[in-house]
């Protein structure tokens, strides 16, 4: 691939895009709102069209208190949700008032060839103006070779004493090789109030 330059520093210098890159758009797959939701699910769209898929979240607020945001995958038409998966899960925080913060290891949110709901984001408040954001990528579902990897980056304000902004990274893998097509999410007690999910697929 040849490497363009931009004359005297100035971006405006590159007018085309050099030959040989592509990939990277995201696309709209499907959008589900939360009203007062037990579940929601994506049950089509995923499959061998896109190597990657993502799940950005957007305000995903609980009617129950402390309630950990979670997710699961199944195959073909099934509804089980219950696939193996191996997973870690890391959390940073930081008060309001910088009087805390830290950075720790949960093991009570990672899984070893378990078959739970796969927690995303813990101890998120329903404080009116609480909720979860973030996104969930999951890598090549449709493989029949690999077992199918996932990361995801979400954050909810904590606000009952402690007025905190609560950060997790959460990064597995689910131990099967057969396609995954639908994906649940659920809070761990209570609905999901309101909130917006949007499914993309890049290419």
């Amino acid at each position: 691939m040849a490497l363009n330059f931009a004359n005297n520093n100035s971006l405006s210098e590159i007018d085309t895009k050099p030959s040989g890159l592509s990939g990277g758009t995201m696309n709209l797959i499907s959008t589900q709102t939360a009203s007062s939701s037990s579940t929601i699910s994506f049950t089509s769209g995923i499959d061998d069209t896109y190597d990657e898929y993502v799940f950005k979240f957007y305000n995903i607020h609980p009617a129950t208190n402390n309630a950990e945001f979670q997710f699961q995958g199944d195959t073909g038409t099934n509804t089980n949700y219950n696939q193996t998966i191996t997973s870690t899960v890391i959390g940073a925080n930081h008060k309001e008032d910088g009087s805390e913060s830290g950075l720790s290891y949960f093991t009570a949110f990672d899984q070893a060839q378990g078959t739970a709901f796969q927690t995303i984001q813990s101890n998120v408040h329903e404080d009116n103006d609480n909720g979860a954001s973030g996104t969930l990528t999951i890598y090549n579902p449709s493989s029949s070779v690999f077992v199918k990897h996932f990361m995801s980056t979400t954050n909810s304000q904590q606000s009952d004493t402690s007025n905190l902004t609560h950060n997790h990274f959460v990064a597995g893998y689910f131990n099967l090789t057969t396609a995954l097509t639908r994906f649940q999410f659920k809070f761990s007690s209570g609905n999901m109030d309101s909130g917006v999910i949007k499914l993309y697929g890049v290419s």
